[in-house]
């Protein structure tokens, strides 16, 4: 079974994606701030992590940061799901690594598309 981390701070979000991902066979982790999903990473080595921007503590940018400096998280493929949608915003999530950026509001059904290929 698939592994995902949802990094979000908003409720409605976290509650969607859980329910959509845990019904495409994905085991989840659910972390509200950056820091949280560090602390989730020392333990669990998911196969995708879907990560806000714009997070109290820890944000988005910083936590992909800290993911790259893992050893262990290599394997980890990255999506931004942001509403931060300029251009600028979208290159510093990409060129710090992450797979891909998504923009807020999304399409649940592409977002899951998106997800089984990059692990595939």
């Amino acid at each position: 079974m698939n592994k995902i981390l949802i990094v979000d701070d908003e409720p409605n979000i976290v509650m969607s994606l859980e329910y959509t991902f845990k019904k495409n066979n994905f085991e989840v982790f659910i972390a509200r701030d950056g820091q949280e999903a560090l602390d989730i990473l020392n333990n669990q080595l998911p196969d995708v992590i879907i990560l806000d921007v714009m997070m109290p503590m820890v944000d988005g940018f910083a936590t992909l940061e800290q993911i790259k400096k893992d050893e262990r998280l290599q394997h980890c493929k990255v999506i931004f799901l942001s509403a931060k949608n300029k251009e600028k915003d979208i290159e510093k999530g990409l060129s710090l690594g992450a797979n891909l950026y998504v923009v807020k509001p999304f399409s649940l059904k592409k977002l899951v598309e998106q997800v089984q290929n990059l692990i595939q």
